[in-house]
């Protein structure tokens, strides 16, 4: 049997659907979760979510995703939890470093990469 399991769009959905329930619980229960603000705790989740990216993807043996991945990581939790605006601009930065880079390799991966039969 030759099944593959799109471990990256299961990663990303579960690390969403955290984010969310943690958006929702702050607008409907509180403003905290543990003495945690949720939205710092949903930009966190998604933090998470690039690290578990970055993970997979070293364990494929991409280490240019994962560097790029755990780059826009640790940017995107830098952002989660900074309290200046040199904080946030250096999370920023880190960000869309990272993140830049998966999006500009993605998309020359998939123009290179064979197509689907019709």
């Amino acid at each position: 049997m030759d099944e593959t399991v799109d471990v990256q769009a299961v990663t990303i959905g579960v690390g969403t659907v955290v984010a969310i329930a943690a958006l929702v619980y702050g607008a409907a229960v509180g403003d905290s979760l543990l003495g945690v603000d949720t939205t710092t705790l949903a930009v966190g989740a998604f933090a998470l979510t690039f690290g578990a990216l970055a993970v997979l993807h070293g364990a494929y043996g991409r280490r240019d995703f994962t560097a790029a991945y755990g780059v826009a990581g640790i940017g995107l939790g830098v952002v989660a939890v900074a309290s200046s605006g040199f904080g946030v601009l250096g999370g920023y930065l880190l960000l869309a470093v990272g993140g830049g880079y998966v999006a500009v390799a993605t998309v020359r991966a998939r123009a290179d990469g064979p197509t689907l039969p019709q």
